[in-house]
């Protein structure tokens, strides 16, 4: 059947609305009894923070995410229009979406007044219904909520004629969802502004004497440590704000991995075949885990998931970018890729102001260090291997991004102390024979060593001496 396109076939129709908050909910009780996804590709949040979320709609509140960067805030608050009905039927041609039944907007009360039932309707597709600001210091009342605009008075139409109002983000999504992300970063002022849209539910344009109603869901977010450092959130309205919902980083590094995985681009079309093995992947995940606990790094900012997407990316394509120079087919990451993470590092950690001097890269590197020693504890016992080590040591071991995975055979092959701490570190690993996987594992126990002070490393470039 064809959709009602005027007032009087939509009441035909026996069409009933519901306010958005009421049609969230009802949305929201649909998923929960057939069991849905609220948020598909979110990981880690089942137990914590999405109960919290769901709660708060199902108590019609408007909902306030506090977390630190990289912890899906702005994903989770876009995913909401989902639980918006697909379409809603509106005046056609109001700005504010003007309800068929219970217009708000001049322009859509005249035409009524004078088409009646007549009147055209439009339907609204639920994307069409979300709105969002990152709000900064130059954001302004007329930005959010409205203003007079000055041509449909130069047009001829008195100043204080409601038609001559031009509507800001907010009332423009009427009927839907609106957030502000960054809500700190809002003057104070401003926030006072966003009162009357929080608990009387209208909005007071200057310079008009009419209160216009407003059915809309204020969604926002906000970093902890805005509240001291670059603002905060004025009292009263967080007052206002129904619910906050706490976000945080994986609890475990296996959830960071699947994380990582669910969200870096790692399936290269064409090129050679990549492999990662799970214990750099590991690696990568740690490398985070470690900047989250590092003195050097500033903990009010934290570290974001962002940063183990990039650097896992960086890795895959670093070994995509070896295997082209030497010509092979097949790939699999080693510690020597590592070092191209820096750059997909640089700018994901703030560093300490008590950190004198302190490179950021420098830094990078000693987490990484911290990050390979976590996982290399969880496969290798040293202490299993203190001949093997002493001799290796004593001989001394080169290999660079430029050897093959055949020239790490030959190694192995002539230095028997090292295969053996190779072979062991195969099995632990479940690592096939191939050369490409035997490759891996010695510049992971020559690493592992090195990090945990058994062998020194001097570094030129892509090469790497691991010896007394």
């Amino acid at each position: 059947m064809s959709k009602p396109s005027t007032i009087g076939e939509l009441k035909s129709s026996g069409w009933q609305s519901l306010p958005v908050k009421d049609e969230v909910r009802k949305n929201l009780l649909t998923r929960l009894r057939n069991k849905e996804d609220l948020f598909p590709g979110i990981i880690g949040y089942e137990e914590t923070v999405i109960p919290q979320i769901e709660n708060a709609l199902l108590s019609r509140h408007d909902i306030l995410f506090l977390g630190l960067r990289g912890q899906a805030k702005s994903r989770m608050i876009r995913s909401l229009v989902y639980l918006l009905d697909e379409e809603m039927p509106a005046i056609k041609g109001s700005e504010i979406h003007d309800h068929p039944y219970e217009p708000s907007s001049k322009f859509a009360r005249n035409l009524i007044a004078e088409h009646g039932d007549k009147t055209q309707i439009e339907w609204i597709q639920r994307d069409r219904r979300y709105g969002e600001k990152l709000a900064t210091p130059d954001v302004t009342i007329a930005d959010l909520i409205g203003e007079t605009d000055l041509i449909k008075v130069a047009e001829g139409r008195h100043l204080a004629d409601e038609l001559t109002m031009h509507f800001g983000l907010i009332p423009r999504c009427n009927r839907g969802i609106f957030a502000i992300n960054e809500l700190p970063d809002l003057s104070p002022k401003i926030q006072v502004g966003l009162f009357n849209i929080l608990e009387e539910r209208d909005i007071q344009v200057r310079g008009y004497n009419i209160r216009m109603p407003l059915d809309v869901l204020m969604v926002f977010s906000a970093n902890p440590e805005d509240y001291t450092n670059r603002g905060r959130i004025v009292t009263p309205l967080k007052d206002r704000i129904g619910s906050v919902v706490l976000t945080h980083y994986p609890r475990s590094r296996e959830e960071g991995i699947r994380i990582v995985e669910e969200n870096a681009w790692l399936d290269r079309a064409t090129g050679p075949t990549i492999e990662v093995p799970y214990y750099l992947r590991e690696v990568v995940e740690e490398i985070a885990r470690q900047g989250r606990i590092s003195d050097d790094v500033n903990q009010a900012s934290g570290v974001s998931v962002r940063m183990s997407i990039s650097n896992m990316e960086n890795l895959f394509s670093s070994v995509e970018r070896r295997a082209l120079l030497l010509g092979e087919d097949h790939a699999v990451a080693r510690i020597s890729d590592l070092r191209h993470v820096v750059a997909s590092s640089r700018g994901k950690i703030e560093l300490e102001v008590n950190v004198e001097g302190a490179a950021e890269d420098e830094v990078l590197r000693i987490i990484m260090a911290r990050a390979v020693k976590e996982v290399f504890s969880q496969y290798f016992d040293i202490t299993r291997f203190e001949t093997e080590i002493e001799v290796v040591a004593a001989i001394g071991i080169e290999v660079s991004e430029e050897m093959q995975a055949r020239d790490y055979v030959h190694l192995c092959e002539k230095e028997r102390y090292l295969d053996a701490m190779v072979q062991e570190m195969m099995a632990n690993l479940s690592l096939s024979k191939s050369p490409q996987h035997l490759a891996s594992a010695v510049e992971f126990v020559l690493e592992g060593l090195h990090v945990n002070k058994r062998l020194n490393k001097n570094v030129t470039y892509g090469k790497a001496v691991y010896e007394l």
